[in-house]
């Protein structure tokens, strides 16, 4: 099998252009293309996207505190930089030096963060009957103006844009339930047009809420993300046939795991582990599978993650035999994909927008690729 290696340095160009320059994700796919461009003053740019690991987490809360700190500032008029209302007067140097602190974040994503992070109403609960009356009015009154909606409706805007689009929009036609053969066929040949037909990645380069659209708008974003990366996907690489989990595949991924050299799970971009020779499963039921295991250790809430490493390494020691009757799995090639060939599967509920740790990308950002930023899975 083929191990992922550990996370390289950062190169310390990129890290002071990403702290320092202000930069959409259509900027970033641009730089990210010009990996071996020698005209270019920074080649082959590599950044990370997604949620945030727990180290990151704790690296900008001490950068934070260290800015305050140094300059004898009180929690108050952190907060005031932070949530300054006036974009066009955000403090670059305050924004860089934290920055500074995630190599590899661009400082857009530091500010979204951050801002979401310390928002004093990021822990509201579940929304009311009335709230979301009240958001689709001010949707309808605003548009999708998503800082002045949350103002209106009393919730940080990022909550009020996911609801909006996960629960609101379209709510009259959506279809809740079991998916039909049909519609798990119809969403199969949407997905491999957009990817696997233009030599895509069939689980990363999707975008949902087109996807959606495609689909009538009968299934929402989070519906047909659900349905591909936990049923669909593994058995359109499959060649229709549904594969189930085998010793194998836990004695794969233990060892992949172990290969990256992480100080803590979070830290793992789970698109990173498959290779040609294991791609059947999506990076959220890799992620799923691993805290499966995980959590079968005893006491592994007070355990680091070598030490959970160590004991999942003893288990997973030896390569489980190959089964004689085992169906042999095919790889997947745009030439292969019989759009109306898949036999579907199970749904397993998850919460939404929720990325598996930080992922490394040298392909840049796509429009919905992450709810906690933009227009997402």
């Amino acid at each position: 099998m083929s191990l992922p290696g550990p996370e390289h340095a950062a190169n310390p160009d990129h890290a002071h252009m990403l702290a320092n320059k202000w930069m959409n994700a259509s900027k970033l796919a641009e730089l990210v293309k010009t990996e071996g461009n020698c005209c270019s003053l920074v080649t082959g740019l590599v950044y990370k996207k997604g949620k945030f690991s727990a180290i990151e987490e704790q690296q900008v809360k001490a950068a934070i505190e260290n800015y305050r700190n140094s300059r004898g500032m009180n929690d108050e008029q952190i907060l005031e930089i932070i949530f300054q209302k006036n974009e066009k007067m955000k403090d670059n140097v305050f924004w860089s030096e934290i920055t500074s602190s995630v190599p590899q974040r661009p400082i857009i994503a530091v500010y979204h963060y951050v801002r979401r992070a310390y928002h004093p109403k990021k822990h509201q609960g579940k929304w009311s009957p009335e709230e979301d009356g009240l958001l689709k009015q001010a949707v309808t009154d605003l548009g999708q103006q998503w800082e002045k909606v949350g103002e209106v409706v009393g919730r940080m805007s990022s909550d009020c844009r996911d609801r909006y689009r996960n629960h609101i929009a379209h709510r009259d036609i959506r279809v809740s339930g079991p998916w039909t053969k049909e519609e798990e066929d119809e969403l199969t040949k949407i997905v491999t047009e957009m990817t696997v037909h233009q030599g895509k990645d069939i689980d990363n380069d999707v975008f949902w809420g087109v996807v959606s659209e495609k689909m009538g708008n009968k299934r929402g974003r989070q519906q047909c993300r659900i349905k591909w990366t936990d049923a669909l996907s593994k058995t359109v690489k499959n060649e229709g046939q549904r594969p189930r989990w085998s010793p194998k595949d836990a004695y794969i991924l233990v060892h992949k795991v172990d290969s990256l050299n992480v100080r803590d799970d979070t830290e793992i971009d789970w698109k990173t582990l498959s290779d040609p020779d294991w791609n059947l499963w999506s990076a959220h039921s890799l992620q799923r599978r691993w805290l499966t295991m995980k959590r079968g250790i005893k006491g592994f809430e007070d355990m680091t993650h070598q030490e959970i490493m160590d004991i999942l390494r003893v288990k997973k020691a030896h390569l489980p035999p190959s089964s004689a009757s085992s169906r042999k799995r095919k790889v997947i090639s745009a030439p292969n994909i019989d759009d109306g060939d898949t036999n579907g599967g199970d749904q397993t509920s998850v919460a939404g927008g929720s990325e598996a740790g930080p992922s490394t990308s040298r392909r840049g950002t796509g429009g919905d690729h992450g709810d906690s930023s933009s227009d997402s899975e």
